[in-house]
């Protein structure tokens, strides 16, 4: 169980100084994530604002081996490290416990990279997939993903007269991953530091493929104030947008419940991306977004046993 104290004696394999935005919640998630293990790791991490902004030549803020893949193979290539691990060990050229983790954006994840996260899960290997979900392609300039919620503006689905902004609503990875039948699949938020490391740790502990997807505000794509980053993700999850759960060899566990469930609108008032929503015209596509996350709270509730 992850304890605060002991935490903050323990070495960031993250370093500050990198040049990530201000706000972002991507540096968060990582540092969280690289919290539940104590054990030597191995990062990979797709094309992104993760590996851009950590690893601009000739400075990383790694203090851990780093593999930079392509935007759309990191869990491939992360498959071949772990492959490679287990022949030396088995060899008796490493004796090392290692650990073998992947941080990509939902660009990478939900879409270009999902035919090689995909076969990692269904192959087997043993490592920890982390999805930073920013909800658009944030690196290359605020592109629609298929992770955008439905009525989010981005460049390439904005809001005007013709439309109001994404018209599609967001794919559901987390689903998708758990019916990939491996051992673990979690969702976070940095919100909620000690319910992440806890299941950080459980992931890295496992026997075969671990998935983590986490919450990860975007004060430039979303857009935000740069100190609002923990109070949009923890309204993520209070607003049962983004709901704490895990399933752990088949079975769902909620891991948190909000004491009480507050409007939808919380949350989106405070995201340029959804300003246009507010007015008298498009209120039917907040009117969807909620009866959305009703809908999926109330069937989480359902296969969690409802407590």
């Amino acid at each position: 169980m992850a304890n605060l104290k002991e935490m903050a004696t323990r070495e960031s394999r993250l370093t500050g100084g990198h040049r990530l935005c201000s706000g972002c919640g991507a540096p968060v998630v990582v540092k969280q994530i690289l919290a539940g293990t104590k054990k030597p790791v191995v990062v990979g991490a797709a094309t992104g604002c993760l590996e851009v902004g950590t690893t601009i030549y000739p400075y990383t803020a790694w203090k851990t081996p780093f593999i930079h893949s392509a935007f759309e193979n990191s869990a491939a290539t992360m498959s071949g490290v772990e492959t490679a691990y287990r022949a030396m060990k088995k060899k008796g050229a490493i004796e090392e416990d290692v650990k073998f983790v992947v941080f990509a954006g939902d660009g990478g994840s939900y879409d270009i990279g999902f035919q090689s996260l995909s076969g990692a899960m269904e192959r087997g290997h043993n490592l920890v997939y982390v999805v930073y979900d920013n909800e658009a392609y944030m690196n290359t300039g605020v592109q629609r993903s298929s992770s955008t919620p439905l009525g989010a503006a981005t460049t390439t689905s904005p809001a005007g007269k013709k439309m109001a902004a994404k018209s599609r609503p967001k794919k559901d990875l987390t689903s998708i991953m758990v019916a990939h039948n491996i051992p673990y699949v979690a969702q976070v938020s940095p919100s909620h530091w000690s319910d992440t490391v806890r299941k950080a740790e459980k992931a890295f502990e496992q026997d075969g493929p671990a998935f983590i997807n986490a919450m990860s505000p975007c004060p430039l794509g979303w857009p935000h104030e740069a100190d609002q980053t923990i109070e949009l993700a923890k309204l993520a999850v209070d607003t049962c947008y983004w709901p704490l759960f895990e399933v752990e060899n088949g079975e769902w566990r909620l891991t948190y419940k909000p004491k009480k469930k507050r409007p939808l609108t919380d949350w989106l008032e405070l995201q340029g991306r959804f300003k246009h929503l507010f007015k008298p015209e498009n209120k039917h596509i907040i009117d969807q977004l909620q009866a959305s996350v009703d809908q999926k709270w109330e069937a989480l509730l359902d296969k969690t046993g409802r407590k």
